[in-house]
């Protein structure tokens, strides 16, 4: 058995077919695969690596439960070596719940502002297998020629995006609508000045974001 911290980013040549789910061996049997096979067709497959979930041949998803955010840390070094090994498209789903809720802001922050992937946070795993088959819907179609559904993948991101911006202390949904306006991305946001961040929200609110992002 390959050892825990030498798994692959991901397989070398991952082909999913058309309308399929290429799911981690790991998930079999479990009631998230059980979930997305009454709604879209799943097959497994050994050797993904840290990827949980295959859409397409570009996107993956990496899912992050309730017990992941408890455990410890494992999950973000996970994160870290797919981001830094990977060309494809993650999306991190993350089981946002009572007991996880806490963690949730940190994991935000990481998945967003450092390693600039789209993160979904859903309630539990019924919640997952419908967003994961909304995606490979849209995934498994020809977005090259099809500007409605790029239009809706951008959405996506940018939803998320706005939310996580949120998060940052001081910033609400005004300011956070400020600042993506003024600065246009999140790696915008973290490169700028104290003094230019306070053109858009003062300088108290400024303090906080340089703060934040700097820590």
């Amino acid at each position: 058995m390959t050892a825990k911290g030498n798994l692959p980013a991901a397989a070398g040549s991952v082909v999913v077919p058309y309308g399929h789910v290429v799911g981690n061996e790991k998930w079999r049997g479990s009631g998230l695969a059980r979930r997305l096979q009454g709604k879209t067709k799943l097959v497994f497959e050994d050797g993904l690596g840290l990827v949980d979930f295959h859409l397409s041949n570009r996107i993956c998803v990496l899912y992050i439960s309730e017990a992941d955010l408890v455990a410890g840390d494992e999950f973000k070094r996970r994160l870290v070596r797919f981001r830094n090994t990977s060309s494809l498209g993650g999306i991190v789903i993350v089981e946002k719940t009572p007991i996880s809720e806490q963690y949730f802001s940190a994991v935000q922050k990481l998945v967003v502002l450092q390693l600039g992937m789209v993160l979904l946070p859903v309630a539990n795993q019924e919640e997952a297998s419908q967003l994961i088959t909304q995606l490979v819907r849209e995934q498994s179609k020809d977005h090259t020629s099809n500007p409605f559904l790029r239009k809706q993948c951008s959405q996506l991101a940018e939803a998320s995006v706005f939310r996580t911006v949120q998060q940052i202390p001081g910033v609400g949904k005004t300011k956070a609508l400020l600042l993506l306006q003024q600065f246009g991305s999140i790696h915008q946001i973290c490169n700028a000045s104290v003094k230019e961040l306070e053109l858009v929200v003062g300088p108290t609110v400024a303090q906080q974001i340089h703060a934040f992002l700097g820590s």
